[in-house]
């Protein structure tokens, strides 16, 4: 692959490295911008507020924070301050930085050393290519632009050290491979099924994250479920997810859903809500997940409008989920969209609040306090389920 003349870097970030490289600090952009740059591709955002380049540098952190009036020490201890422009974006400047010692989790760096040093420290080759936005020069020690253009994703060096120092760079390869339809190199390949066990050890917040950006960024995520599969990252993290055939009903239609990862992930687990407890999802995740795998296969007969109020007063705000993954079910082709549309149209009542009496109407008309309240207006909603005509409160009233 041939290096363009210059890559059209933003203002901002080239006005910080002009900054650093006028104080006497080499300063070059790296990362995730730089590859999709030479990919043509655009880098998807995770974070608004925070820049797609990544800035290397000379300078200390110290001195990062002492040229810069506005700073944010996101990873001091890893060399990393953020600067912050006027539109309060952030930009990450880490220094030049090496691993000294490092247990599979968390390295300890050493600063002060080179360009090389710090590229050599990086998980894969396309990840390992520096542009100078000054002077428009390119450094690629390891070919990542080879590999690029091969479609390859290939660990810089040794690929049982390089995932050893990190075992979460194994899901980035499975990631990478997923997004840009890259091959995994046989050795880095070979090396991250022989250290997969180590993934273990992470926290469950970075493989969520992983699993998220996976589904958020995968070219299929057909090809991304399969990688974990094969290479035994979904045994340790995502045991409940169901063994797919190549050529199943599941994955077909896998690849056709909202990028959504709750949803995909409550589609393809057996039992969802265990598997986003264990990745210690949100509580408002966990419960979308539940209902989601309660509700999945359970969809009410189109034909008996009664049936489809109740089963939209049990899904609640996650009927819509269920309706989305409506065309992978064994009746694709159901009209229930259609009655859901004309029950919510005619603002059909489906929930307590809907019902035209309360709790103290109950008790002015004699039911006795305590749980007798709750449960009778749960038996008068039903009757309205059944017939909305029927929420007035004289028929209400009349039936306690």
């Amino acid at each position: 692959m041939k290096f363009p003349d210059r890559l059209p870097i933003p203002d901002e970030v080239l006005r910080i490295a002009k900054k650093l490289e006028d104080s006497g600090y080499e300063t070059w952009c790296v990362g995730g911008a730089i590859r999709d740059a030479l990919l043509g591709l655009e880098n998807p955002s995770f974070d608004p507020l925070k820049s797609e380049f990544d800035l290397t540098t000379a300078a200390p952190p110290d001195v990062v924070r002492q040229l810069f009036k506005r700073t944010v020490p996101v990873g001091i201890e890893h060399g990393t301050v953020g600067v912050l422009d006027k539109d309060n974006r952030l930009h990450e400047v880490t220094t030049f930085r090496k691993d000294i010692r490092t247990d599979g989790r968390h390295a300890v760096v050493e600063f002060g050393v080179s360009l090389m040093d710090d590229l050599a420290r990086r998980d894969f080759t396309i990840n390992a290519i520096a542009y100078h936005p000054v002077q428009h020069a390119w450094r690629d020690p390891f070919k990542g632009a080879d590999d690029l253009e091969h479609k390859l994703i290939r660990s810089v060096g040794d690929p049982n050290w390089r995932f050893q120092e990190d075992y979460l760079r194994i899901l980035r390869a499975l990631r990478f491979s997923a997004r840009f339809e890259f091959k995994i190199h046989a050795r880095t390949l070979e090396a991250a099924k022989a250290n997969v066990q180590g993934l273990a050890q992470l926290s469950a917040e970075r493989v969520r994250d992983e699993w998220f950006k996976g589904i958020a960024t995968a070219a299929r995520v057909s090809k991304l479920v399969a990688l974990w599969m094969d290479i035994g990252a979904a045994r340790i993290w995502l045991p409940e997810l169901r063994e797919q055939g190549a050529g199943s009903r599941e994955l077909k239609a896998l690849d056709k859903l909202p990028r959504d990862p709750v949803l995909l992930t409550a589609f393809l687990a057996r039992d969802p809500a265990s598997l986003l407890t264990r990745l210690r999802c949100s509580t408002k995740d966990i419960e979308r997940a539940r209902v989601i795998g309660q509700w999945r296969d359970k969809y009410p007969d189109p034909k008996h409008v009664p049936a489809v109020r109740r089963w939209l007063a049990e899904t609640r705000e996650y009927a819509d989920d269920l309706l989305t993954l409506l065309p992978t079910s064994p009746a694709p082709g159901s009209p229930l969209p259609k009655i859901v549309a004309a029950i919510r149209a005619a603002k059909d009542p489906l929930m307590l609040k809907d019902l035209v009496v309360t709790g103290d109407d109950l008790l002015a008309a004699g039911v006795r306090p305590g749980p007798e309240v709750g449960e009778t207006l749960e038996r008068l909603l039903g009757e309205v389920l059944e017939d909305p005509r029927r929420n007035t409160k004289e028929y209400l009233l009349s039936r306690v």
